[in-house]
């Protein structure tokens, strides 16, 4: 199949989102829609897409950048009337696809087979149409009585009889560009919006000799997202496209339902990811791990034999073999090396975390470089902030780190050292030492039978 140029109709504000922003930024699955659309027809084989965009213009190209070309319909007349703004950057020979950037649901692999269609018949135009229960709003497909198709009426333009069809325009075709530049010139505006339509087009090019197909897809394909509501249907079928390529991949969701994975997330064989975990951006798990109940994870790389539960991981780097959670939190650009254990209610910020370390519990360490097979004990904290500037510590290899200790940055704790429980350490600790800095405690005998009689110390 030859390569192919797209024509993208984006310049509607789409009012029933109830949104200052355009409809097609709205985002499903962690992509805007727009972003669904251009991915999937560069998948399909076309490279040259012009995208014409109205409200909202910059918000779109922001997105965009300069993958496409841009048209500007600063005053919203009509599919037709978009169209015709965008001629110029349109090749004169070839074909044309022309798709609406509200319909992300449409996949690479159906508009290839749809360009199929579209060549193999030799058609002028083929429509993508779809047939479905309820066609309220949608332009209708007329055929003739031996079923070739005559031409597309929009519903609000549509009779009776013609509204009890169900076989539906989805907005979404191919035109030769011969043709589409002809009959652009010849649509009219006399219709009860007074706006030109691009399915006049069609039944122009008709007039002119030129073939019309039709070429039918699932409903859900060309589902239009003109609200919230279908919003959030169109996220529902997509979350269930990404999970179901997940499992056919070897992964095991507990609950596909109750599970958000980002299109862009990539998962090893035999890893398990349960109920309500949420994984985002260019996240890469490895195998054999377990992942959930309720994380969340955002571009991080994590390897094989993980198990994390309860937990966030943020922009960072896991080794293999780690144990993460419940109520754990790495925030972003930490490195936890192989064999870690990191449990209840630990926070890591900007850290490196050396292979077999534990972190069990109630423990902060921020901008500090941890070394191999340390011991961080109940409430100890890297105190890694002066109240205006951040700073960093250094803790060596095979250092046992006592209960409710405080490393006051930046200080450097030397390898296989020992840190005294409730100890607040402010000078750098040689190797091999043991450091005690809290005060001596005492004792007073009788002490509580003479406050009881007097009533005072």
């Amino acid at each position: 199949m030859e390569n192919f140029s797209t024509l993208v109709l984006a310049a509607g504000l789409g009012k029933r989102m109830k949104s200052r922003h355009p409809k097609v930024v709205h985002k499903i699955c962690g992509k805007a829609m727009i972003e669904w659309i251009i991915m999937n027809v560069k998948a399909s084989g076309s490279d040259d897409i012009v995208v014409v965009v109205g409200h909202g213009a910059e918000e779109v190209k922001e997105i965009l950048k300069d993958s496409v070309k841009y048209a500007l319909q600063e005053k919203q007349l009509g599919t037709g009337h978009a169209a015709m703004l965008a001629l110029s950057l349109l090749p004169d020979k070839g074909d044309i696809m022309i798709l609406t950037g509200d319909t992300p649901l449409i996949t690479a692999d159906n508009l290839k087979e749809f360009m199929k269609f579209h060549s193999k018949k030799n058609n002028a135009v083929t429509i993508l149409s779809a047939i479905i229960n309820d066609p309220e709003g949608y332009g209708r497909i007329i055929r003739d009585k031996d079923g070739n198709v005559i031409k597309i009426v929009e519903h609000k333009d549509a009779t009776e009889e013609q509204r009890n069809i169900h076989e539906i325009n989805s907005g979404i075709y191919i035109i030769k560009a011969e043709y589409l530049k002809k009959s652009l010139g010849l649509i009219k505006n006399d219709n009860i919006q007074g706006e030109y339509y691009l399915t006049d087009a069609v039944e122009i090019i008709k007039e002119m000799g030129g073939r019309i197909g039709a070429f039918n897809v699932k409903p859900e394909e060309v589902m239009g997202v003109n609200s919230r509501i279908q919003l959030s249907q169109a996220e529902k079928i997509m979350q269930m496209r990404i999970n179901y390529k997940l499992m056919d991949k070897g992964v095991t969701l507990i609950n596909p339902e109750n599970t958000i994975i980002g299109p862009d997330v990539e998962v090893g064989i035999d890893t398990i990811i349960f109920p309500g975990t949420l994984i985002e951006g260019k996240t890469v798990i490895g195998e054999d791990c377990e992942i959930g109940p309720n994380c969340h994870i955002v571009s991080s790389r994590i390897g094989n034999g993980c198990k994390i539960e309860y937990s966030e991981i943020l922009e960072s780097q896991l080794g293999e073999n780690i144990k993460v959670g419940p109520y754990a939190r790495i925030r972003p650009d930490s490195i936890i090396h192989d064999n870690v254990k990191m449990g209840n209610f630990v926070e890591i910020k900007k850290s490196v975390i050396g292979k077999g370390t534990k972190v069990p519990h109630l423990t902060y360490i921020g901008d500090a470089e941890v070394g191999k097979n340390v011991n961080m004990g109940c409430g100890s904290i890297v105190v890694n902030y002066d109240g205006k500037k951040k700073h960093k510590s250094f803790i060596g290899d095979n250092v046992f780190v006592g209960c409710n200790v405080n490393l006051v940055s930046p200080v450097k704790i030397g390898s296989n050292t020992f840190i005294a429980a409730g100890s607040t350490i402010t000078d750098d600790v040689p190797d091999g030492a043991m450091a005690i800095a809290r005060s001596r405690q005492i004792i007073k005998e009788g002490w509580i039978e003479k406050y009881n009689k007097k009533g005072e110390l």
